[in-house]
């Protein structure tokens, strides 16, 4: 079998709507993946999702040839916040998350881990792991998963080092609940250096070195309008950024890689355009043996 054939990728999916609808979308946008909010992902809670909203939404998957589909938690959320009432705002809502990703089958939610809000990083990172136990014991007996995205590094905002999602891992009581998310803009924003098949090489072994492969859940597939190390984060359509595309050709041939799901976050416009555009170019890079 080749690599074309065994590659997952998509992209990340509206629900407008409700969330049954996302796997059409993704299909007609050419993804075999998806990425979704489970709620409006700019407010702190949502009505309740009906019963047969699960069913609906696994049988459009089905449907629309959704191999995999997994959520992204609000960007309201911070575990490290040091003010109420963010603090339990932001542990019940992503109780609430899991419950809804249950609910409607996905394996894992993506999480930006948090910010220090000043307290400093070794303060952080102990805030959100204790954060974490509460809100993992709280879904106790759940599947689902928390894939800890490498972020930036912009503001305060921690994750941004492998070092961060390792301590995360060590500190949590529950720690098989928890994965990893691979950004590429993060990473090359936060200082790690991609481009070359050397730099490439040096930080996948970076990661190794902290972090079981097996715990990566899934790649974010974007190019950059930052700079190396810049702590900026903005995202870019494949090729057309800072990283260029050589790095995206590693990925896509990688074999480590061939289970783990692809999903883009680039610009778009209404009609998911630029997402088929992308597709179609990373689809490209892929060489068949």
């Amino acid at each position: 079998m080749t690599k074309r054939e065994k590659l997952r990728l998509g992209a990340h999916v509206s629900i407008t709507g409700g969330v049954d609808l996302a796997p059409e979308r993704g299909q007609k946008a050419t993804c075999e993946v998806i990425q979704i909010f489970t709620k409006n992902n700019m407010q702190w809670t949502a009505k309740p999702l009906p019963p047969e909203t699960g069913p609906a939404f696994r049988n459009a998957c089905a449907d629309h040839g959704i191999a995999v589909a997994f959520g992204h938690t609000s960007y309201l959320i911070n575990l490290g916040a040091v003010e109420e009432p963010t603090i339990e705002r932001s542990i019940q809502a992503l109780i609430d998350e899991i419950e809804r990703a249950d609910l409607l089958g996905l394996p894992f939610l993506v999480l930006h881990p948090g910010g220090h809000m000043g307290e400093g990083e070794e303060k952080g990172l102990a805030t959100i792991a204790s954060r974490l136990d509460e809100v993992l014991a709280g879904t106790k007996g759940s599947p689902v998963k928390i894939a800890l995205e490498i972020t930036a590094g912009q503001g305060t905002q921690l994750g941004y080092r492998f070092e961060h999602l390792a301590e995360l891992i060590e500190r949590v009581d529950a720690a098989d609940r928890l994965g990893i998310c691979l950004d590429t803009a993060h990473l090359f924003a936060a200082g790690y250096d991609l481009r070359t098949g050397a730099g490439y090489d040096s930080t996948v072994a970076a990661l190794e070195a902290l972090i079981p492969l097996d715990r990566l859940c899934a790649w974010h597939l974007n190019d950059s309008k930052s700079g190396l190390g810049s702590r900026v984060d903005r995202h870019d359509h494949i090729g057309k950024g800072q990283i260029g595309l050589e790095l995206f050709r590693r990925i896509v041939n990688d074999p480590r890689w061939r289970a783990v799901p692809m999903v883009l976050e680039t610009p778009k416009g209404k009609d998911m355009a630029e997402d088929i555009e992308n597709l179609a170019l990373l689809r490209s890079l892929v060489t068949d043996h």
